[in-house]
C-alpha cells in the first residue's frame, strides 16, 4: 500500500539549452529521449515516481507553455496536477509555492523534490533512498538531500562537504560549493567527505514552508498571500497576477545555504544530470572506434571520440573527423568539437539571433 502522506513535486520548467538543437525551448531535454531509451526523460523519472506514492499525489511545476506537452506525454495526470508558472523564476519559488498547495492539501504531507531531467539507473536503490529519507523527515525537521559520490573532479556540478563522523545514514551537511576549480574539485576527492549535488530533495511540507518564512521572508509572503486560492479555480489568476515578482533564486542559494538543519544521505543508484552532450558517453556504449551514436547507423573511416544522434536511425558516413559532436533535428544539424561543448549554449543564442527564434 502506497504511503498517501508522501508528495512529490516534478520539477519541468528548464529549457536545457546546452542539448540544442534537439532541446528547444519548445520541446526541452525533459520531453525528448536524449538516450534513445524508448521514453522521455519526463516520462522515466514519472514512472520512478509513481512506485513511490499515488499518482494523484505528484504534481508537475512546469512553464505555462509546456502544458500541452505534459498531458500528452503523462496521460495519467490530470489537469489539476500540472501548475503552470507564467515565467521562468528558478527552483526556490517553484518549491514554495508546490510545498504551500501540498501542505494545503495535507498538513502532514513529506515531499519529495525531483528534477525531471535526470537520468537514474538503480530504481530500488533509489527507492530505498527515499524511503528513508521519508522515514527520517516523519520524525525530525530536516532539510533531506541526496549525495551521489564523485567519481573523478568534474567542475559542472555542485559538491555537498558532509561530517562523515555524525548521523547514522544522514549527515550534518557542513557547507555548499557551487562548480569548483579542477584543483579545487581534485582536493575535494583526496578529502573523501564530499558528494555531488543531485539537486534532489526531501522534506515535510511543514518544515520547508517555515524555512522559507524564516530565510526567504519576502518570497514567503508573496506565495503566502495565495493560499486561500490555491487548488482551485482561481489559483491561475493570482499566479499570472503575482508570479512575477517572486527572486529569481535557486532553492540551494535561498535556502539550503543558510539553514543548520540540512543533511545528505550518500545516494545508492547511479545518477548522471545530462548536462552536455558529453554525458551520452557516460550512459551508452561506444562503438570499437569509440563513437556513441544514438537513433543512426555509422559507417566510420578514420573517425573516433564522436557522439552522433540523429533522427529516424539515419545512416551517417564519417572521414576523418575526430572528438566531434553531430547532432540533427528538422532546423539545425550542428558538428561542433567536443573539447567546446559548454559553448553551445551561446552558439544557440548566435543561431537564434541570424536565423529566428523557431530554431531554438
Amino acid at each position: 500500500m502506497k504511503n498517501t502522506n508522501h508528495y512529490a513535486i516534478l520539477m519541468a520548467g528548464g529549457i536545457g539549452s546546452r542539448f540544442w538543437p534537439v532541446s528547444t525551448s519548445k520541446y526541452p531535454k525533459q520531453f525528448q529521449d536524449i538516450l534513445g531509451a524508448g521514453s522521455t526523460l519526463i516520462q522515466t523519472t514519472f514512472h520512478r515516481l509513481a512506485k513511490l506514492m499515488p499518482v494523484e499525489n505528484i504534481i508537475i511545476l512546469t512553464h505555462k507553455e509546456y502544458k500541452d506537452v505534459v498531458k500528452e506525454q503523462l496521460p495519467r495526470v490530470k489537469d489539476e496536477q500540472i501548475v503552470l508558472e507564467p515565467e521562468m523564476r528558478n527552483t526556490a519559488p517553484s518549491i514554495l509555492l508546490g510545498a504551500l498547495k501540498i501542505k494545503k492539501k495535507n498538513k502532514d504531507a513529506l515531499i519529495l523534490v525531483a528534477p525531471s531531467d535526470h537520468w537514474i539507473q538503480g530504481d530500488l536503490e533509489f527507492q530505498e533512498n527515499i524511503e528513508e529519507a521519508f522515514q527520517i523527515v516523519a520524525e525530525d525537521d530536516k532539510l533531506i538531500t541526496l549525495g551521489i559520490e564523485p567519481t573523478f573532479p568534474n567542475t559542472g556540478y555542485g559538491y555537498i562537504k558532509y561530517n562523515e563522523e555524525e548521523g547514522n545514514g544522514a549527515k550534518p551537511v557542513l557547507k555548499f560549493t557551487e562548480k569548483p576549480t579542477f584543483k579545487k574539485a581534485e582536493t575535494f576527492l583526496k578529502e573523501g567527505n564530499y558528494a555531488w549535488n543531485a539537486g534532489i530533495f526531501i522534506w515535510s511540507a511543514e518544515f520547508i514552508v517555515k524555512s522559507f518564512k524564516e530565510h526567504q521572508p519576502e518570497t514567503f509572503r508573496l506565495f503566502e498571500a495565495g493560499s486561500d486560492v490555491y487548488n482551485t479555480n482561481e489559483e491561475q489568476k493570482f499566479l499570472d497576477e503575482n508570479y512575477h515578482k517572486a527572486q529569481n533564486v535557486s532553492i540551494d542559494y535561498a535556502i539550503m545555504e543558510k539553514s543548520d538543519s540540512v543533511f545528505v544521505i550518500p545516494a545508492k543508484f547511479k545518477w548522471n544530470d545530462l548536462g552536455t552532450w558529453k554525458s551520452l558517453e557516460d550512459e551508452l556504449p561506444q562503438d570499437e572506434h569509440n563513437n556513441t551514436i544514438v537513433n543512426g547507423r555509422l559507417l566510420p573511416f578514420e573517425s573516433t571520440g564522436n557522439i552522433i544522434k540523429t533522427q529516424n536511425n539515419k545512416a551517417v558516413v564519417l572521414e576523418g573527423l575526430n572528438d566531434f559532436v553531430v547532432v540533427e533535428n528538422d532546423a539545425v544539424l550542428l558538428i561542433f568539437p567536443k573539447e567546446k561543448i559548454q559553448d553551445i549554449k551561446e552558439i544557440r543564442e548566435k543561431a537564434i539571433e541570424k536565423f529566428g527564434e523557431d530554431l531554438g
